[in-house]
């Protein structure tokens, strides 16, 4: 039996596996955010941790960013890094604002922020970059994480020497299932912070043998009408 396929149909077959093509481009997880409620131990390197689990994520992570809601305390004395389930990490906060003319930071309490890569603007030097806060004085929008991989007891100077270079585009071409952990430390005594909550929004690509089968698909339409329209059985 010879199939045959007008060009209309063929163009419909095309265009609907060119849909699949894009629908498929791009899985997009957005986990709902992981209510916390406890108060950061103030002054103790110790810290906090809380955690995240991702289960039949397919594909491999372009993409991460972090919600972070935190209220109360002292924001230049908090260190916060997050951890992914193959152990890469980028460091979140890192006591904002210390610099070789503030060894203390900045004074501002709590945030309720973004942070992802795309932004152009630094956490770190938030106060430089037009800052704005919501009425319970935590400072909005999103940020560049802070990616300093240096000890957070480090001397302003070692800060303003130091690259940022631990974000969140460590986590890129792995896979998002496992655990996922947020650490959070006070590293000095007096203003406690509470941890309110956190989320996560991890951008995966299907695996190459996705794509092949849906190219492979079209190249069968392709080749079939050829024969047609050759008049060949």
């Amino acid at each position: 039996m010879v199939l045959k396929m007008t060009k209309q149909a063929l163009a419909i077959a095309v265009m609907t596996l060119g849909a699949v093509v894009a629908a498929q481009g791009q899985f997009v997880t957005n986990t709902p955010s992981v209510s916390v409620n406890s108060v950061v131990p103030s002054g103790n390197p110790d810290g906090m941790t809380s955690q995240i689990s991702l289960s039949s994520v397919a594909g491999t992570i372009t993409s991460v960013t972090v919600n972070l809601d935190i209220t109360g305390g002292f924001n230049g004395n908090l260190y916060a890094y997050l951890s992914g389930p193959s152990g890469e990490f980028t460091v979140l906060l890192n006591r904002v604002g210390v610099s070789s003319t503030n060894s203390f930071g900045y004074g501002d309490s709590g945030f309720d922020i973004t942070l992802s890569d795309a932004s152009a603007n630094n956490i770190h030097d938030y106060q430089l970059n037009t800052p704005s806060f919501n009425g319970s004085g935590q400072l909005t929008n999103t940020w560049a994480p802070d990616g300093r991989n240096i000890d957070p007891l480090s001397s302003g100077t070692v800060f303003d020497t130091t690259t940022p270079t631990a974000d969140l585009s460590s986590f890129n071409g792995n896979g998002a299932d496992g655990t996922w952990t947020l650490f959070l430390a006070d590293l000095s005594s007096g203003g406690d912070s509470t941890l309110v909550s956190w989320g996560l929004t991890v951008v995966t690509v299907p695996e190459p043998q996705t794509w092949v089968m849906v190219v492979g698909g079209i190249g069968v339409l392709v080749a079939l009408n050829r024969r047609r329209n050759l008049g060949k059985p």
